[in-house]
């Protein structure tokens, strides 16, 4: 069952519930407690004094923000004043270096400044599924940071899971087959449907495209009308470097057609059942069964909690302990994204 924290929830719970040993220079700067009373995800970090600047703090303060990423997945970091993209550039490079260029992309955004973009551009009314960032490809980011500038009017959460549970909640069959099949991703990149080819690799050259391919074993296909489609295979479930911990950490119920709305299936699957924009399968190249799928979206359910945003709110996340996702929402939203910490597997 989704678990959900409201502002105006008694505080009782958090009065009631431990503080988390900090150093004394720690302490005296940030408070800390669980913004959910009984989850550990994610951990509300608060300053204790006035104007105390952000990415100085992360700058000083590495080792601790780490260890409660580790142990939490996740941090709120909240009334901390920030407004400005470059500010939310500077906070993330403080502590994981210098932020990464979203290539290899399965989503629309657009860069805002330096290595910042905004939060996936999908229609308001739609929800966007919980995952980890580029789960879907053999390099991705063990940092993740969303900065709210404006949080909407209604709804426009962003769910998370524990990634550890829901390693869990999947039934040891499952979690084997797919260690030993791994993922196959299929791409179809189009102009009127999904993103051209041109703004996935974020580039004109199709050699270079074709060299991006190559060095990621990801086999291609160009059509003679100057399509492209990419097949890829990755784990299903990845070590997590620091904590050794093998977890689930792939994209296949995402990218599976029955993702998307009934509709929207039925008009896909007529119009183009060879060419799918976007469709997963066992790396062997069959087909995913619907319990299985059934079985992983039921493990994220049962995972998620959400929590309003407020303005100026920054979500730090361990990439492969935590997944998100987005609510519909109304009115405007504005939320940031940043990447940093590459990390990658070997092709098997």
């Amino acid at each position: 069952m989704t678990k959900r924290y409201s502002e105006n929830a008694s505080h009782k719970s958090f009065k009631e519930t431990r503080r988390r040993p900090l150093s004394l220079e720690t302490e005296r700067l940030v408070k800390t407690e669980p913004l959910i009373a009984g989850h550990d995800l994610p951990l509300l970090v608060q300053p204790a004094i006035r104007d105390l600047k952000l990415p100085v703090w992360a700058a000083n303060n590495r080792d601790f923000i780490q260890r409660a990423l580790l142990k939490h997945g996740g941090l709120l970091l909240r009334h901390f004043k920030l407004k400005l993209a470059a500010e939310f550039e500077q906070f993330i490079a403080a502590i994981a270096g210098p932020l990464l260029r979203y290539d290899y992309r399965s989503t629309p955004r657009s860069q805002v400044e330096g290595r910042i973009y905004t939060s996936t551009e999908y229609p308001a009314d739609q929800t966007i599924p919980l995952h980890n960032e580029m789960s879907y490809a053999r390099m991705w980011p063990m940092k993740i940071g969303f900065f709210c500038v404006r949080a909407a009017a209604h709804g426009g959460e962003t769910p998370l899971a524990d990634s550890r549970q829901v390693t869990r909640r999947i039934s040891p069959q499952v979690t084997e087959r797919f260690m030993r099949k791994q993922v196959m991703y299929v791409r179809n990149y189009g102009e009127e449907i999904d993103l051209p080819w041109r703004d996935v690799f974020q580039t004109n050259d199709t050699t270079a495209v074709e060299s991006y391919c190559q060095g990621e074993g990801i086999e291609i296909e160009w059509g003679s009308d100057g399509r492209l489609r990419t097949r890829q295979i990755c784990p299903a479930v990845a070590e997590h470097p620091r904590t050794g911990e093998r977890l689930w950490f792939n994209q296949a119920h995402l990218f599976h057609v029955s993702s998307l709305a009934p509709k929207v299936q039925e008009t896909l699957l007529s119009l183009c059942p060879d060419s799918l924009p976007r469709n997963a399968y066992y790396g062997d190249g069959s087909p995913i069964e619907e319990s299985v799928l059934g079985e992983i979206r039921e493990a994220y359910r049962r995972e998620t909690v959400t929590f309003p945003w407020l303005d100026g709110d920054i979500l730090l996340l361990d990439n492969m302990l935590t997944a998100h996702g987005r609510l519909p929402f109304a009115g405007l939203r504005q939320v940031l994204v940043g990447m940093a910490e590459a990390h990658s597997v070997k092709r098997r």
